[in-house]
């Protein structure tokens, strides 16, 4: 038995916000209430005092596990960057029991083989690892994978994260068959027409930088097309990584028109700006970029209103190497699942945008939710995922369990020390 005392339980599924004690046996919580003492659980329960482990949580906050749900592991094909295993060290270090993993792997998941091979490899870590399947076989934008054949091997949704769907009647047809399978369908939203050169921003700092750049346009205009298209078909939509203030907007509205639709929004998007390409390089380019300070301020906006349902990292691992070339040749992307709370807290809670309750519904109830999981919650009869943080406890960004280091946060103080994570009642990290 684990017997955890003294906590803070913040629960963003129920809104629980007090000092309680939380008891768990096997894979479950059995108890979470206030004053569970010793004895009390060792009458309830029939256990021997020498058979509870109690963790001292006075002044830490004890909540459900975090889950993302836009992670790459680069495992099958790029595991030089990351790998399963190294991705849900990566996970359980920033309190994260539950990943869903993209499917731009190589090759691509397109296929039930290679769903299979991860899930198997999934299965074997500490944490909950689930894989998305392609909207299209090869991620190519022409013909639509086996939607149906994913779905039944598990696919826990589908995406061509990492390239958009040009095609505008290929979407419709896998929209539509995403709401028969009643799964989402998750975009990546850039219009290569509308891009010069991608991971920064057409603005300021490129033409400083005399790079191309991503217009805004990139995003909005597929954005628009899309909203309008889930609107039409009653998908389950998730606008990937939003980065612009028009989409934003475009996802508002839609939400006020009754579609089912979703946004995300990273770490990184609402913490920097593109300023941060000037003093960390390539660690300050993705896909989609970082933009101006109002769009990082429309997406703060955002989430407090409810229009973005989600924070998830985009964890994205590259090679040292990869990321040493120069600014117009390394790969975007940063890490981020180590770093995703404490960037939480810093930027949204502690300036008072948000409590830190919905900050963790955004970052474990509602991901959760979106991909048809029963969110967690710290409650009797819940599954016993469970992070253990200190709010305003700080730490220093200076290692990382992935197997890669391209953050442009490293050095950077953050609060939200994750002390426990516990994934099916085991203790899976403890810092």
């Amino acid at each position: 038995m684990l017997l955890i005392k003294n906590g803070r339980v913040v629960d963003g599924t129920t809104g629980r916000d007090e000092i309680a004690d939380v008891a768990i046996i096997g894979n479950m919580i059995v108890e979470a209430e206030k004053d569970l003492d010793v004895e009390k659980v060792k009458a309830m329960y029939d256990v021997l005092e020498s058979d509870i482990q109690i963790i001292d949580a006075t002044g830490l906050v004890v909540a459900p596990g975090l889950v993302d749900t836009h992670v790459h592991f680069r495992d099958p094909g790029f595991t030089y960057k990351e790998d399963i295993d190294t991705g849900a060290a990566a996970a359980a270090r920033g309190g994260f029991t539950t990943v869903v993993c993209m499917a731009n792997t190589k090759p691509v998941v397109d296929d039930v083989n290679v769903l299979k091979y991860i899930q198997e490899k999934g299965e074997k870590t500490p944490i909950h690892v689930l894989q998305t399947a392609t909207v299209t076989v090869g991620m190519k934008g022409e013909e639509l994978v086996d939607m149906e054949a994913l779905e039944e091997a598990g696919a826990a949704g589908f995406t061509d994260d990492g390239l958009p769907i040009l095609n505008e009647a290929i979407l419709v047809e896998a929209m539509n068959k995403a709401k028969e399978l009643d799964l989402p369908i998750s975009l990546h939203e850039e219009d290569p027409l509308f891009i010069k050169q991608p991971g920064v921003n057409m603005g300021k700092v490129s033409k400083q930088l005399g790079y191309g750049g991503a217009s805004r346009a990139a995003e909005d205009v597929m954005t628009a097309r899309d909203v309008a298209l889930a609107l039409n078909t009653g998908a389950t939509l998730c606008i990937q990584h939003i980065s612009s203030k028009n989409s934003v907007e475009f996802v508002r509205a839609g939400k006020k028109m009754g579609g089912d639709i979703h946004a995300e929004a990273t770490p990184h998007h609402f913490t920097l700006t593109e300023d941060a390409v000037l003093e960390y390089g390539t660690n300050a380019r993705m896909n989609p970029p970082l933009r101006e300070e109002e769009d990082r301020l429309a997406i703060i906006e955002g989430i407090k209103d409810g229009t973005i349902d989600m924070i998830v990292t985009d964890h994205a691992p590259h090679s040292t190497e990869e990321k040493s070339k120069p600014l117009g040749e390394a790969p975007s992307g940063i890490i981020g699942l180590e770093t995703s709370l404490g960037l939480g807290i810093k930027s949204l809670v502690q300036p008072g945008h948000i409590s830190l309750v919905k900050l963790m519904e955004l970052m474990s109830a509602n991901p959760a939710k979106l991909y048809r999981l029963i969110p967690g919650s710290i409650e009797k009869e819940a599954p016993a995922d469970i992070v253990v943080f200190g709010e305003n406890e700080t730490w220093k960004v200076d290692h990382f369990a992935s197997k890669a280091e391209n953050s442009p946060f490293v050095g950077w103080e953050l609060p939200g020390k994750v002390h426990y994570t516990i994934c099916g009642g085991k203790i899976v990290y403890q810092g």
